[in-house]
């Protein structure tokens, strides 16, 4: 591990010796990646990404090394930072300091297509984007659910720009 900088890697697999050397521990220590501790006993009290028990075969360190990066970019999208909130897709919740909310599906499509973008967004393109409606089409959906959407959030954060209109259309 000394030749390499473990910032080179996503993942370290390494074995309980290593954290018997001084040099070796700061450098598992001081990364960023993934880590994987391998030991024929599980007695650590670290707290490691994975454990791997040896002696393993190549398909259970494969197995390991890809259930580990794939836990880790699903929390990675899970989580996404929109203004000074946490947006958690997987529990559907838009949380700021200790307040949360309930978002459904179509609140999490709208939050998502207005945080890639960096322009307004037209009621035509949030119909065809969010809903697969055509653009000619006669509904007050965005308008509506941006209603709920904003209502949910100023009642519970007593934030009332969240969503911004404009004559160009809607936006962060």
């Amino acid at each position: 591990m000394k030749e390499k900088n473990p910032s080179d890697f996503e993942v370290i697999l390494f074995h309980e010796e290593a954290l018997k050397d001084k040099d070796d521990n700061e450098i598992i220590a001081n990364s960023n990646c993934l880590k994987i501790y391998s030991s024929n006993n599980k007695n650590s009290s670290n707290n490691f990404d994975a454990f791997l028990k040896i002696p393993s075969s190549l398909k259970e360190i494969n197995i390991t090394i890809e259930n580990v990066v794939a836990k880790k970019a699903f929390s990675r999208n899970s989580s996404i930072e929109i203004k000074k909130y946490l947006l958690n897709k997987n529990e559907k919740k838009l949380s700021k300091n200790e307040n949360e909310i309930i978002l459904t599906e179509k609140e999490i499509q709208l939050l998502e297509l207005f945080l890639n973008s960096k322009k307004p967004i037209t009621k035509d393109k949030i119909l065809s984007s969010v809903w697969n409606y055509s653009s000619n089409a006669d509904t007050h959906t965005v308008e509506t659910h941006i209603y709920r959407l904003r209502k949910k959030i100023n009642d519970k954060f007593s934030d009332e720009n969240f969503i911004v209109n404009t004559k160009d259309g809607y936006s962060l």
